[in-house]
């Protein structure tokens, strides 16, 4: 069961040099939703669309979800969560979960050996836009951007609660003040049991693993604050930069420290809280970077 999860984290990098019927391009936010309508409608026996809520302007934040029992979660079946644009400009994300849907199915209907073994044996969720506001407004230069943050201008990977606050602290905090897509995932991540997920930016290329906060206990070993599954994220991440064509090398900007093997502790990189990264699901999330 490991080796499929694996196989999970490989797919969206490994996806960038298969065929795929679905035009490799930018898709608006409408075109998303009728290509997963259309994929829920042709193939009932392994999808189920759901929506987990909506945007500050009340765009479906549309999820897929596929295997042999798409619709509910049978025991023994691992679920698998993937996100992608979480920050509007960061686009290439949604692009790849797109084609991950296309090649599942695709692959699936053809008999496909790798296909067959991923939908028979995990239920996976793939929602291909987090912050579709985000996406709309988004405008790029070589100076300057919008669109990273939602229609309220606020950053959804800053928006989620801090798994080391406390519960006293967490309790104080108004809920309805999280921002509407932040609240969706939270949502989401209490109704399903999700085993591992990834989480695609832009941005840096490496592989980022928990945590990414600390309170300074004995989670911190060596500047990094690390999770009782430290090995297990290690060795994913690692596998998956080997597996793409440059990330393994760790090249950076000018002005940045190297990554070793392409890959980051998140405390280690730079502290953040209130990440989507397993601060909310009390499951563990790799990060996923792409330029």
């Amino acid at each position: 069961m490991s080796s499929l999860l694996l196989s999970l984290l490989l797919l969206p990098v490994l996806l960038l040099t298969l065929a795929s019927t679905l035009e490799f391009r930018y898709h608006s936010n409408r075109e998303v939703e009728q290509y997963l309508l259309q994929m829920n409608t042709s193939n009932p026996d392994i999808a189920h669309l759901y929506s987990i809520g909506q945007s500050v302007r009340g765009q479906q934040l549309w999820v897929l979800a596929l295997g042999l029992s798409p619709r509910r979660h049978t025991v023994g079946i691992p679920e698998f969560k993937y996100v992608a644009n979480m920050h509007g400009n960061e686009v290439l994300g949604r692009v790849l979960l797109l084609q991950l849907i296309d090649d599942l199915v695709g692959g699936y209907r053809r008999n496909e050996t790798w296909s067959q073994l991923l939908l028979n044996n995990t239920r996976i969720h793939i929602l291909p836009t987090m912050n579709p506001d985000g996406f709309d407004s988004s405008n790029t230069d070589c100076q300057y951007s919008v669109g990273r943050f939602n229609e309220n201008g606020v950053d959804l990977n800053r928006n989620f609660p801090d798994a080391f606050a406390g519960l006293k602290r967490q309790q104080q905090v108004d809920e309805e003040k999280r921002e509407a897509e932040v609240r969706a995932v939270i949502g989401w991540l209490r109704m399903e049991s999700f085993v591992l997920s990834a989480n695609l930016h832009g941005g840096a290329v490496v592989a980022s693993y928990p945590y990414d906060n600390s309170n300074g206990g004995s989670e911190q070993v060596g500047g990094a604050s690390v999770s009782p599954d430290d090995d297990v994220f290690i060795h994913l991440a690692k596998t998956y930069s080997h597996s793409h064509g440059s990330m393994h090398r760790g090249d950076v900007c000018a002005d940045s420290r190297p990554f070793l093997d392409g890959i980051t502790n998140g405390y280690q990189w730079y502290p953040l809280s209130g990440q989507h990264a397993g601060d909310t699901s009390g499951f563990h999330l790799v990060s996923l970077n792409f330029t």
